[in-house]
This record gives structure tokens, sequence and C-alpha cells, in this order.
């Protein structure tokens, strides 16, 4: 059987948020079918039904566009479910990140981790688009845990925010996925809640 081949001239233009969002869906299928290694923005294009110029003018470089595209998949600060305490909320927000490394966004940052080290300015431009989102969904659990009176503000530093989310990408860079929920319970028990609440 034929298969047809749809000529993206001839579509209905699309522009703004509903094309970025066909590149981006475009994107995390490619990596989900052929992971990062084998994505070209030429594949994208095709799959996003759009041109190879409507990408290279949003994303210079394919680092730029997968990094994008799995940020749109990412936990968010404010999807962070409040359980109305520190440990639940810990757990809650360290799952989504651990169920986010087990899918697309994990075999993302593999590719772009290779990618980045080897280069210095692509080093710089995957800094620039990670925006730190682990560290602020952080803030947003130890924010409400202050307001709770369980976190004293004064015990509050950068390493601190940073070592629940430190500890899955280690485990996830030399152990693999899906990252147990053992692990993510292990880390919140005995490193970020001692670490947030006895100074």
């Amino acid at each position: 059987m034929a298969v047809m081949v749809t000529d993206h001239r001839k579509l209905p233009r699309r522009r703004g948020e509903a094309l970025n969002a066909a590149i981006h869906r475009a994107t995390l299928d490619e990596l989900a079918e052929s992971g990062y290694a084998g994505l070209t923005m030429e594949r994208v294009a095709e799959r996003a039904k759009t041109g190879k110029a409507s990408l290279y003018r949003r994303w210079p470089s394919r680092l730029e566009l997968v990094a994008e595209a799995v940020r749109t998949v990412l936990p968010t600060p404010e999807s962070v479910p409040d359980t109305g305490e520190l440990r639940g909320d810990l757990i809650a927000m360290l799952g989504q990140a651990a169920r986010a490394l087990s899918g697309p966004a994990g075999e993302a940052l593999r590719g772009l981790l290779g990618e980045a080290l080897s280069s210095g300015s692509q080093l710089g431009a995957m800094r620039r688009t990670s925006q730190g989102m682990g560290r602020k969904a952080m803030e947003e659990v130890v924010r409400r845990a202050v307001e709770r009176g369980e976190v004293d503000p004064g015990v509050i530093t950068p390493r601190r925010l940073d070592a629940g989310h430190a500890l899955l990408r280690h485990h996830f860079l030399f152990d693999g996925t899906p990252i147990p929920d053992e692990l993510v319970v292990q880390i919140v028990d005995e490193v970020l809640v001692p670490l947030l609440t006895r100074g």
C-alpha cells in the first residue's frame, strides 16, 4: 500500500503557539522513536508538517529545540501537589521528576549532556535553556514548609535545595531508569528531611 506524503505548503498555515506546540510534540515523538542521536531537524519538520526554516528561525540548534520541547513536559513548580506536609511534598515532587526522567525527557537529557559537554558554547546554551526547573520546584516546596512552620528559613541554602535532584540525576546517569519509588523515599527520608529540618 502506497504511503501518501502531504506537502506541508498546501496545509492551512499555523503560527505562534499552535506551530510551536506541533513542533514540540513532533520533537518528543522523534525522541521516543529514534532517541537523541537519531533526531534531526529535517525529521522533526516533516513530522510537524512544517518547513525546516520554521525550526531554524526559532531554534538555531538541535540542542536548543530539544531542550525547549522537553521543558514543556517537565513538572513545573506550580504542578507540585500540596500534600500539607514537607515529606509528602518532597516525595510528590521527586516522584514527578523521576517519572519525567523515565520518558522522552530522560532520553533527551542523556543526549543533551553528551553534546553539551563536548562543546563549551553548547554547554552554555544548555545552561541558558534549562532555567533551573528543579531548583524552582524545590523552592516552592520549601516555601510552603516555611509557611507551615516545618522549616526554619535560616537553614535554606542553594546546596540543600539542589541535593534531591542531584541524587536523582546521579542515579539516572549511572543506574538508568526507571528510578524506583523506594529510592525517592530514601532520598527524602535519609537526606532531604534531615537537611531541611535539623539545621
